[in-house]
């Protein structure tokens, strides 16, 4: 272990006993909530129709303050992609009158293939696979078929995402080919919070709309990035180049020389596919990437081994640059980034890694070759910048990111803060006099985008009805500088990725407000089997629908039932299982009983009469 590593853990382990009393407050909290609350100002029990047929019962706890005087009833959604149609389902769940306005003519956003790139909406490219597997990135009440791939094209998703809206009866609240002109706030709006929504149509007729809230889903990836001026020369290039937004396929690629610049996942796609049919491709890269696989120990997918809640409490305990060292000796054990000219200048939790299972054997096989940063370009010749150069290319691909943006929203609305847009708990912005504006799906994390934004429009239809009281404005800006103060100490971030956050607990601090975070501590004591399973499993979005608004009567089977869907497309030839190792098991089993006793001796040692009033209810007559 390097003495980098060594002196950040002397320097932490003082405070990794207080590190493991936040994380048992944080996550035993609702229980403990629940035995100590002695006023209750007003309970309210919610019988929600599930759309999936089950009937929900769940009641809640709120102080007559936290009630807005404003009356939200109609909303605008802007974007039928997965946010948008989530948002829809929200704002229903609520008892709320959503439109969702969506400027094609079809559903999917994002993930709607087109041959041709139209301006101002995202693209995607004929071969794309999304790189989150299929369990980690539905959402919490509508599994992904169990025939489904782990790993789906795009083709895949889009009927997902129909079936989601066909589920939940959706598409009767999407008005299509709709462009919205602008969202700004009304004459009255101290008094009403309402906002006028300009929209036009197919014909080009304008229609003027009133809201009492908009939620804003027009994802990120709109709005292509060509910095050609950080590229002296590209005027001479005799060649073609493009944005990776205009890539569809490699047809124009074949017996071609090929420069791709970036190296996030696009470039690393464009690059991988390019070279199967490429005279040659070059990728350069200004910092370098670490790349994982998809596919890890046993053949599971990465993120259902590893993104788990007992990983994320580890990520508490332990020095962040154990982990960094831990996870880059694992990657060069697979296969050595300095060796294959990827390292890059940062970290590995510093930045969102580049997820490819293909890339290290095309730069193996000499069908990729990784270069430093284009410094000029002349005709065409491509210099970099350690005075290398490339002759004779036909094709530029610029893999250089996304702009973002809200052109239909005043710039009065915004609130900026570093490099990015400043949202509070990256869904509302902090300085509106009332919060019927939201944000939604606008953010980075390590992990799927789907079940974030359902959290973000399940959080911000809760704002919406009143049953949540945001802070003040003045706390809120607060919120959102030490949030941003966070972001750049803890992530690489620019002017294109500065978004990051942590996926577990960005989805556990918006579940607490929702009132829908799994109480581990009451799962151990009565469901010791989905404790395990919540603990140690995947953190899949059906641990949410387990209690709460919105609970839903599957969650439970969904999560013991993950691993089935996950296997099942998999079974495509019957052979003979090999016996089961149980030495694994008793250790897992081991540690869980000592985790769940630990947090029930901590809870005995500073709350003696916690565990008793559990027993209670119970064993009423032994108390």
């Amino acid at each position: 272990m390097s003495l980098e590593v060594a002196a950040s853990g002397a320097e932490q382990l003082g405070n990794n006993w207080g590190k493991l009393i936040d994380c048992v407050l944080f996550w035993f909290a609702p229980f403990l909530q629940e035995i100590y609350s002695e006023k209750r100002q007003s309970v309210c029990t919610l019988f929600i129709a599930h759309p999936t047929g089950f009937t929900t019962t769940s009641s809640h706890c709120f102080p007559i303050s936290c009630y807005s005087s404003i009356m939200v009833h109609r909303v605008a959604v802007i974007g039928a992609g997965p946010s948008g149609l989530t948002s829809v389902k929200a704002c229903l769940d609520e008892g709320m009158v959503p439109t969702c306005f969506e400027s094609s003519n079809d559903m999917g956003g994002l993930w709607k293939f087109k041959e041709v790139s139209e301006p101002n909406r995202a693209s995607i490219y004929r071969s794309l696979t999304i790189n989150i597997s299929k369990e980690m990135m539905c959402f919490s009440d509508l599994p992904i078929p169990a025939d489904y791939p782990n790993y789906m094209h795009h083709s895949k998703i889009l009927k997902y995402f129909r079936m989601y809206a066909d589920h939940f009866k959706l598409l009767k609240h999407i008005r299509f080919q709709t462009v919205v002109k602008s969202v700004r706030q009304r004459p009255d709006f101290s008094r009403t919070g309402q906002w006028e929504v300009v929209t036009e149509d197919k014909d080009g007729h304008e229609e003027s709309h009133v809201f009492d809230a908009v939620i804003c889903c027009s994802g990120h990836y709109t709005y292509p990035n060509l910095p050609l001026k950080d590229f002296p020369g590209i005027e001479t290039f005799e060649g073609k180049y493009f944005h990776s937004w205009d890539y569809k396929g490699p047809e124009d690629m074949y017996g071609k020389r090929v420069v791709v610049i970036g190296i996030g996942n696009s470039g690393g796609d464009i690059a991988v596919e390019g070279s199967r049919v490429a005279e040659q491709v070059y990728m350069s890269t200004r910092r370098g990437a670490w790349v994982v696989r998809q596919v890890v120990d046993n053949g599971l997918p990465l993120d259902m081994k590893y993104n788990t809640r007992i990983v994320h409490i580890l990520f508490q305990l332990l020095p962040i640059n154990f982990f960094n060292w831990m996870v880059e000796k694992r990657l060069n054990t697979m296969y050595d980034h300095t060796m294959y000219a990827l390292k890059p200048t940062h970290r590995f939790f510093s930045q969102i890694p580049v997820i490819n299972d293909d890339l290290p054997f095309r730069i193996l096989s000499g069908a990729v070759i990784v270069k430093p940063n284009v410094k000029e370009i002349r005709g065409s010749t491509v210099v970099f910048d350690d005075g290398s150069m490339v002759e004779k290319v036909d094709t530029i691909v610029f893999a250089t990111g996304y702009n973002y943006g809200f052109p239909y929203l005043p710039s009065s609305v915004m609130h900026k803060s570093g490099q990015r847009v400043g949202l509070y708990k990256h869904v509302f912005p902090p300085n509106l006099e009332h919060p019927t504006l939201a944000i939604v799906g606008f953010i980075h994390a390590f992990g799927a985008i789907m079940p974030q934004a359902e959290m973000q429009a399940r959080w911000a239809t809760r704002v919406f009805k009143g049953y949540k009281k945001l802070p003040s404005n003045q706390a809120m800006i607060k919120a959102v500088e030490k949030d941003t103060r966070d972001i750049e100490k803890n992530y690489f971030v620019s002017k294109l990725t500065p978004l990051e956050v942590d996926f577990v607990s960005y989805m556990d601090d918006l579940a607490g407000d929702i009132g829908v975070r799994p109480n581990l501590l009451w799962l151990f004591f009565t469901d010791f089997p989905l404790f395990k399973r919540v603990l140690w499993g995947p953190m899949t979005a059906y641990q949410y629908r387990l209690t709460g608004p919105g609970k839903w009567e599957g969650s439970r089977r969904a999560i013991f039932t993950q691993f089935d869907r996950m296997y099942q497309p998999l079974k495509t030839r019957q052979v003979v299982e090999q016996e089961t190792s149980y030495a694994g098991l008793l250790i897992k089993l081991s540690l869980t009983i000592m985790a769940g006793g630990a947090a029930a001796y901590y809870v005995h040692v500073h709350h003696p009469t916690a565990i008793s009033t559990l027993m209670s209810k119970f064993h009423p007559q032994t108390v």
